[in-house]
């Protein structure tokens, strides 16, 4: 039996313990203090910062189901659905462009009460590029929609979801609950992570596309998140799931045999309070970066500076292996002399740290 065929579907039930009610207090005084520090940070590092947040929610969220999209792509769609520079800056992944525009439209749309339009129209930004009738509308092929792994004559089913004729009413009734549930109405739930990690549950078990569905229950998760705080979340769920997406699809699996979730409760506040705690690493990040290049004011030049620029664009996990003279090159152009000599004057002038040597010599930022 699955969550749906349950007689009292949707009325999950669940207990939140001491643990998970500590750590939605937690999450209530971390999401306070991102408030207070984006706040204080310059215009122009507060808005980096919460690009950040989103350039790593859309490239997590992707990575999730096995899509890989380019990190700088999300970034300047991003960039370029904000109006944030002119021209625009070309992007070139077609994937990079839909999640760049639904980070950008679930932001900017937070306080919206839900509409099944718009999760169609997530849907359609999500697969935007693609010709296929499903896109941005409810699954309706009559064969069960199942979730399954394993190689062809040793499938294992791990859900089914409800028939594709039910899931049109099952959706209208997910959307009353959502809207019921936001701050302001009738049954409101007070908790930011509470109301989210139902929403997203909720939204799993209906499955209502044919694809795209983790991406955009996710997305559902974080309006949810961003409703019930009165202003947009700055965290990235995704992130958090990526790095340990088996025992996400274990509680989600486990979730969805059944209509008690007090299990699946205490995972989710727990990925939003570690996604939150995240955050505020990030923002710190931006305030180093801020602080860097107040530093070093008029200190680089055009080719090292773009060199910075690159490394600087990998985010706090930093640029993969460190910069080497072979990808200076590639960055800029110059001869290996002429790289091996930027990056000795850039460590002197305490940018870089050097790790290593010989040939396996490498630089790392140095960000205070």
């Amino acid at each position: 039996m699955y969550n749906w065929q349950h007689k009292d579907w949707p009325q999950f039930s669940y207990h939140i313990g001491e643990e998970s009610y500590a750590r939605l207090l937690q999450f209530q005084q971390l999401a306070g203090q991102m408030k207070g520090t984006l706040h204080a940070l310059p215009p122009e590092a507060e808005l980096d910062a919460i690009i950040e947040n989103m350039v790593a929610e859309a490239v997590n969220s992707s990575a999730i189901e096995g899509e890989v999209i380019s990190k700088p792509d999300v970034r300047s769609s991003i960039r370029n659905k904000l109006h944030l520079g002119f021209p625009e800056t070309p992007v070139f992944d077609q994937k990079a462009i839909g999640m760049g525009q639904l980070m950008t439209v679930i932001r900017a749309s937070f306080a919206d009460p839900l509409q099944a339009s718009d999760i169609q129209n997530w849907h359609q930004m999500l697969f935007s590029g693609i010709d296929q009738p499903w896109v941005g509308k409810w699954r309706t092929h009559e064969d069960p929609m199942q979730v399954v792994s394993g190689f062809m004559g040793k499938q294992k089913v791990h859900f089914e979801a409800p028939p594709s004729n039910k899931v049109s009413a099952e959706m209208e009734a997910m959307i009353a609950w959502f809207n019921q549930t936001a701050p302001g109405n009738s049954a409101v739930i007070i908790h930011a992570p509470e109301r989210a990690a139902v929403a997203h549950l909720y939204f799993e078990s209906i499955h209502p596309f044919e694809d795209g569905n983790g991406r955009i229950g996710r997305a559902l998760a974080e309006k949810a998140l961003s409703q019930t705080l009165g202003r947009p979340a700055v965290c990235s769920l995704s992130m958090i799931i990526e790095a340990n997406r088996k025992e996400y699809y274990r509680q989600l699996e486990n979730a969805q045999q059944k209509i008690e979730i007090s299990e699946w409760m205490d995972y989710f506040i727990e990925v939003i309070l570690q996604a939150q705690q995240a955050a505020v690493e990030t923002v710190g990040f931006s305030l180093a970066k801020n602080k860097f290049f107040a530093k070093f004011n008029g200190e680089l030049t055009e080719r090292q500076l773009k060199v910075v620029r690159r490394m600087l664009d990998e985010g706090r996990e930093g640029f993969k292996g460190g910069m080497n003279a072979t990808k200076y090159q590639g960055i800029t152009g110059v001869s290996k002399a002429t790289a091996t000599r930027d990056l000795q004057e850039l460590a002197a002038k305490g940018v870089l740290v050097q790790v290593g040597g010989g040939r396996s010599t490498r630089y790392d930022l140095y960000l205070e």
